[in-house]
């Protein structure tokens, strides 16, 4: 009891708050540092260079085919996801065309939006039957920037079966106006049955023509090696091992590029670094702070004159 009163008596009530108040000041500052705060900054200029990439995806009702697990339309777009991963520093578009074509996603450097449109894509998108690939090239054509006859490439995904749309003509067109295309088929030169699924994903039927007849798909790769060829480009078969778009994708690495618009923004400085050695200061202050009465500190410093 004697023991306890004098510990009491020597303790400081004043010192005690000192200490706790830089404890908690500091467990403050350090959740401030883990924070990163950035305050002031200053402004950068990023300079683009790359070339213009459009990318047509078939989806017609021919792509539901599944000699490509689990089809091809959803095999397509996996490839071409990742793809424009690769497609760093170029501006990336895409059209999506069947019986027409329309341009889903305008040329952009926000491939995350680019993803996110090629994703949409399905094969009740366009509710016009049938394949025009030369109605999807005439559609990259007006979408390229028209006063250059360079740094344009189309990369066109699709099983080949094209309906009386002048995909060769078409081509010969693009070439004047200095697009390169990179045709890859997807699919079975065999063909293949087009299933028609329930809701639950069951084979209910498989698709039929007018006429009342079983259609089969299959991969016409003449047509897409001839396009691609009229274009200085070239064509390869889908694979599971997505070789073929690393090809693409090295092509265009090594092509001359452009300067792109520049983009200025504005780079934040971090601080996080100053509310550390503040926390690290008050802990030091916390430590040392003797709690008695009399001592400042933990220990005294005697002075010695030399």
């Amino acid at each position: 009891e004697n023991l306890m009163k004098k510990l009491m008596d020597s303790a400081s009530e004043r010192k005690y708050r000192l200490k706790r108040a830089a404890l908690v000041i500091a467990m403050l500052f350090f959740a401030l540092a883990l924070a990163g705060p950035q305050i002031g900054g200053r402004l950068v200029e990023v300079k683009r260079s790359g070339i213009d990439v459009i990318i047509a995806v078939d989806c017609s009702g021919s792509m539901l085919a599944e000699d490509i697990k689990p089809n091809r339309i959803t095999k397509a777009k996996a490839e071409l996801s990742g793809m424009i991963d690769k497609l760093k520093g170029n501006r990336v578009g895409i059209i999506a065309f069947a019986g027409v074509s329309f341009m889903q996603c305008p040329l952009t450097l926000d491939y995350g939006a680019a993803k996110m449109l090629l994703g949409i894509i399905d094969t009740d998108l366009i509710p016009r039957p049938g394949t025009e690939i030369g109605t999807a090239i005439r559609n990259a054509i007006q979408s390229f920037p028209q006063k250059e006859r360079k740094h344009k490439v189309l990369v066109l995904l699709t099983d080949g079966e094209d309906h009386k749309s002048g995909p060769l003509e078409a081509a010969k067109e693009a070439k004047k106006e200095g697009i390169r295309i990179y045709t890859i088929g997807i699919g079975g030169t065999e063909g293949e049955l087009i299933p028609v699924r329930t809701e639950l994903g069951a084979v209910a039927d498989y698709r039929k023509d007018r006429k009342g007849e079983t259609v089969y798909s299959k991969l016409d790769e003449v047509l897409l090696q001839k396009i691609a060829l009229e274009t200085d480009g070239k064509y390869y078969r889908a694979t599971g091992m997505e070789s073929e778009l690393d090809k693409i994708a090295e092509d265009i690495s090594n092509m001359d590029k452009k300067g792109l618009k520049s983009t200025t923004y504005t780079k934040y400085e971090n601080r996080y670094q100053y509310f550390g050695f503040a926390a690290l200061l008050l802990l030091l202050l916390e430590f040392v702070v003797s709690g008695r009465k009399g001592s400042f500190l933990l220990w005294k410093i005697k002075w010695k004159k030399w």
